[in-house]
């Protein structure tokens, strides 16, 4: 059974698939922070992307699935390193990198939905900063 995330920004709710096989160390690592709740912000250095900065969770995690240029609905896992924590998500062409330069991240998510990413975008681009959470759907709710 592929396991889904719920992930709630404002009113809208994107569902993304746990990527279980390809990453499941990183899915562990992720799932063990659930429910999360935090900020997402416009990426600064990755194009048409979106973040959440995760600067206070040191967490040690090898490259698996790893990518760089990751499609709209890849969201991948960035644990410190030469740079601060972060879940990166595109919404858009994304080159991932920091301030440091170009950056790989693990990923562990995918969301489908392409009109619910855009309109994250648009989002995090025209009204700035928005709240997220991530928790796992529920058998039940699946």
């Amino acid at each position: 059974m592929m396991r889904q995330i719920r992930v709630t920004i404002g009113h809208l709710i994107l569902t993304g698939t746990l990527e279980e096989e390809l990453a499941p160390v990183t899915c562990a690592a992720f799932i063990a922070l659930l429910p999360l709740r935090a900020k997402l912000l416009q990426a600064r250095w990755s194009g048409q992307s979106a973040y959440v900065p995760l600067e206070d969770l040191h967490i040690r995690l090898d490259p698996e699935n790893e990518m760089h240029r990751p499609s709209p609905g890849q969201v991948l896992f960035y644990p410190a390193g030469s740079s601060p924590t972060e879940i990166l998500m595109p919404y858009g062409v994304t080159a991932f990198a920091a301030v440091c330069g170009p950056l790989s991240g693990n990923h562990f998510l995918t969301i489908s939905d392409g009109d619910g990413l855009r309109e994250m975008g648009r989002r995090v681009v025209w009204e700035g900063a928005q709240d997220i959470t991530f928790d796992i759907v529920s058998d039940a709710v699946a």
